[in-house]
């Protein structure tokens, strides 16, 4: 596979691959497995989401609120 990057970006990459004592090529395999890891989880997480909602599995508005009160406890939430 090949990959034609801007200058600008390549220079980017040549810094960061140097900070991190690897190669570029190495550098953009692991940003490229991140990506599509990531991606993956997602879309299976976005699924999971609406296969529950079909099920009338959903959760209550009042709920919600109270979930981001207690996980974000400065949060100011427009009630």
């Amino acid at each position: 596979m090949e990959l034609n990057l801007r200058p600008a970006l390549q220079a980017k990459l040549a810094v960061l691959a140097a900070e991190q004592g690897c190669g570029a090529e190495a550098l953009i395999e692991k940003a490229v497995e991140r990506l599509v890891s990531y991606d993956t989880w997602f879309l299976a997480e976005v699924e999971k989401g609406l296969a529950e909602a079909e099920r009338g599995e959903l959760i209550d508005h009042e709920d919600v609120l109270k979930m981001i009160e207690q996980r974000y406890p400065d949060h100011q939430s427009c009630k």
